[in-house]
């Protein structure tokens, strides 16, 4: 399990990063490249930290000019971009970066938070956008998630997690051999399930990747929908597969 070491002031965001980091591990797979550009040099020593012992390889600058050029000259996997940066600012960073024909995947990081801050960002050329303050689960998994999208040049089309498969060019879902009917949201909800298996899947990943959401609804449209989901998957099988993580989200995973 990562640590990342002596814990910071408690209540504090990085105190967040620092307690999220130790109560989730999320599996990674093979380790890539990033860059992350983000000025508060505390906050990045604690997720470099946290990314390097998942396996991956992290360089840090903490202002936008040096990240600019690191981004424009270095080959990365995926690059972490914090909007407001001395120098140059985030999204001018990824501006550049698209006007010059780099495609790496942008995460975006910002306290800016209102739907017409994200879409900026999003129309900017950033792939994703985490409003802080965030969960370390979650920044990885995120980063994990623009990592995967583009390893792969040929998309997934069947999944399988213990006896339950999933085939998306025919549209099916079976469990030991028995076809299980979804609805179409509840297909795209056990879709994007099945494509994080074993890892913590949070709310908000669910709201914007199921649901098109880039806000909260407050309302328990996921728990009804997991709900419903959970009865034609698990109720008549064993072992149960969507398990709740509590404060965090859902894992799909085996639990015996």
């Amino acid at each position: 399990m990562a640590s990342l070491g002596k814990p910071p002031a408690a209540g504090s965001w990085r105190a967040g990063v620092f307690l999220d980091t130790l109560a989730f591990e999320l599996s990674t797979g093979t380790g890539m490249r990033i860059l992350l550009i983000e000025d508060d040099t505390e906050a990045s020593a604690y997720m470099a930290k946290g990314l390097r012992e998942a396996g991956h390889t992290v360089d840090v600058a903490d202002d936008g000019t040096d990240g600019q050029f690191l981004a424009l000259t270095e080959r990365y996997d995926v690059l972490v971009i914090d909007r407001m940066l001395p120098g140059v600012d985030g999204l001018s960073i990824i501006t550049r970066l698209r006007a010059e024909g780099h495609a790496t995947p942008v995460l975006i990081l910002s306290a800016l938070g209102k739907v017409d801050d994200r879409v900026r960002g999003l129309k900017a050329g950033g792939d994703d956008y985490l409003v802080k303050p965030y969960a370390f689960a979650e920044l990885q998994a995120r980063i994990e998630a623009l990592g995967r999208r583009v390893a792969s040049n040929q998309p997934e089309t069947r999944f399988k997690v213990e006896d339950l498969e999933m085939d998306l060019l025919a549209r099916t879902v079976t469990r030991a051999g028995k076809t299980i009917d979804l609805q179409p949201r509840e297909f795209r909800l056990l879709d994007y399930l099945m494509r994080h298996a074993g890892q913590v899947v949070t709310r908000t990943m669910l709201l914007e990747n199921v649901w098109e959401y880039h806000f909260d609804p407050q309302t328990n449209l996921i728990d009804v929908h997991i709900s419903r989901l959970r009865q034609k998957i698990d109720r008549d099988f064993d072992p149960p597969l969507i398990q709740t993580v509590r404060g965090a989200g859902y894992s799909l995973r085996a639990h015996r």
